[in-house]
């Protein structure tokens, strides 16, 4: 990655990588859209994010990996599912030389759009 000025969108982010990093990105973004067809995409901590009522999931491009952060609540959620990759509280590494695992990250985007959707609800109640 090149590419020294922020990014401003995911697009522009895809962009700076090379061919294949761009094809991981690209799935993985795919996935993303069609497991949360209502998010938005934005820029976030110079990372591609998707945002539902809330930020849902970020991920990013590193040497060796692909980087997805679903936060630490679906990290622990899918722990025995993920335990086969490199995790932290709130990270996931997805090697570059294998497929990434697209059913599991539907899955796991869908919790997160459940868990988002309740918390908005859960605060739209305390107000009334």
């Amino acid at each position: 990655m090149e590419n020294k000025k922020p990014f401003t969108t995911i697009n522009e982010y895809i962009a700076a990588f090379p061919a294949e990093t761009r094809k991981l990105l690209e799935e993985m973004r795919a996935e993303i859209k069609k497991a949360a067809p209502d998010a938005e995409e934005k820029i976030s901590y110079q990372m591609p994010t998707f945002f539902l009522k809330g930020n849902l999931v970020h991920f990013a491009a590193h040497q060796n990996h692909i980087g997805f952060y679903p936060t630490p609540s679906a990290i622990q959620a899918f722990e025995s599912e993920l335990s086969k990759y490199e995790s932290s509280k709130g990270a996931v590494q997805f090697p570059m030389d294998k497929p990434l695992p697209l059913k599991l990250i539907a899955k796991i985007i869908k919790f997160r759009v459940a868990e988002n959707l309740k918390k908005a609800e859960a605060k739209s109640g305390r107000k009334k």
